[in-house]
């Protein structure tokens, strides 16, 4: 059956802002139905987030920027985050995720869902959880029916999409104890010692059509979590890998079936020579949903620089299929992200999505450099400005000499103008 016959919400959303959708991605409306019915397509937006500016992710929309942002036992300042929210949508991220482990999870998510029209996601294995972990307990006395209580809790809250890491089973996580990282996934991690604990398979994978049920009610896009990602570039392809994605495509396509939206997560460390290659198959694996991946990481030793290394991995991954491009800042494995770190995180995923789609000959990217070139070519500054992904940069590094025509690198032996 049609994912938009079963799916109201869906369908409801889409006859209110196909139109608008169609324009601001430069794909005919049949496109976009298209996509969506075929499952490549989603459109992130819960009718009870407020105001929500509902998102298209998958091909051949234009590639999206995710910033991660929430607080943490040893940061928990809900203000700060208040003004991650505000810099990452400045800085141009078209979603953002609510990361917050400590302090009121459903005050800071709800005041994070009033403040912004960008599309919110959660992970709601972490406040399932945070009652254990902060009573100094084993989160493996999680109850099940506490886990998908939360999840349909934040969907009537007004959360559009949700990391669930359904896909890592008993056999998966039996199948990464030779690694060299483990489990780096924090939801990963927290159901694989449920698993082992309890000795029962994982819950989310087991409650699948409960899940089901709450994502169709609520147009909940489901975000099915790579909670056995690589977090060493030597782990990247091992077997753990490829069983929880091969088992992400079932779920996938259990979910088309009754009417949810999912996007599938991929890997986080994988070797600049691999990236290609572990794209296309997680995307075959997956039935071409929309990939979101975290990265990926090209190197292990760029500590205080893994924007740099994600945005290198990123770029290759949007040349071959990658939808949805999940930040990574200059905090990575260090500490929670400041504010110029959430700038630096979207500004340099941003990059990747430009690169890449710039290489897939894609004509809003191609137009956008070529404005750029001509520009700079005619020394036109308030047009370099007007076409940088950091608009802002550009004026803060010309003011200094801005009274110049030409910039304090060559002044008068400017190329552009000798020849």
């Amino acid at each position: 059956m049609d994912i938009l016959d079963q799916n109201q919400a869906l369908a409801n959303l889409l006859d209110a802002h196909l139109t608008d959708l169609a324009q601001a991605e430069g794909l005919d409306k049949s496109q976009i139905l298209d996509g969506i019915r075929a499952g490549r397509m989603v459109l992130l937006a819960n009718p009870g987030h407020a105001n929500v500016r509902p998102t298209l992710i998958g091909q051949p929309a234009r590639v999206k920027v995710n910033a991660n942002i929430g607080t943490s036992k040893l940061l928990n300042d809900p203000a700060l985050e208040a003004a991650k929210l505000a810099e990452a949508e400045r800085a141009g991220a078209d979603a953002v995720m609510d990361l917050s482990t400590a302090g009121d999870l459903d005050a800071i998510r709800l005041s994070m869902l009033a403040a912004t029209p960008l599309p919110l996601g959660t992970v709601p294995v972490y406040a399932a959880a945070q009652k254990s972990i902060e009573a100094g307990e084993d989160p493996a006395g999680m109850d099940a029916d506490a886990i998908i209580d939360e999840i349909a809790k934040q969907a009537r809250q007004g959360v559009d999409f949700m990391t669930v890491h359904c896909g890592v089973t008993r056999k998966a996580v039996d199948l990464a104890g030779s690694r060299v990282c483990g489990v780096v996934s924090r939801g990963g991690a927290l159901l694989g010692r449920w698993m082992r604990e309890n000795g029962r398979e994982n819950p989310l994978y087991t409650r699948y059509d409960d899940i089901l049920d709450i994502s169709r009610e609520f147009n909940l896009t489901l975000s099915l979590g790579d909670g056995l990602r690589p977090g060493a570039g030597v782990d990247a392809g091992d077997a753990a890998q490829w069983e929880e994605v091969a088992v992400l495509g079932e779920l996938q396509a259990r979910a088309l079936r009754a009417g949810v939206q999912v996007m599938i997560e991929g890997p986080g460390h994988v070797p600049l020579h691999l990236v290609a290659g572990q794209i296309q198959m997680a995307k075959r694996l997956t039935n071409h949903a929309p990939l979101y991946v975290l990265g990926p990481l090209v190197t292990d030793c760029a500590a205080g620089y893994d924007h740099i290394a994600g945005a290198i991995g990123g770029a290759i991954g949007v040349m071959h299929g990658v939808d949805f491009l999940c930040y990574l800042t200059p905090a990575e494995h260090l500490t929670l992200p400041c504010l110029d770190d959430v700038r630096q995180g979207v500004l340099a995923s941003r990059v990747a999505a430009q690169s890449g789609e710039a290489a897939l000959g894609r004509p809003h990217a191609v137009a956008r450099d070529l404005a750029m070139s001509k520009a700079r070519k005619a020394l036109d500054w308030d047009g370099m400005a007007q076409n940088a992904l950091d608009p802002d940069m550009v004026r803060s590094r010309r003011k200094e000499h801005a009274h110049e025509k030409e910039c304090a690198m060559c002044g008068k032996y400017c190329a552009m103008k000798m020849l």
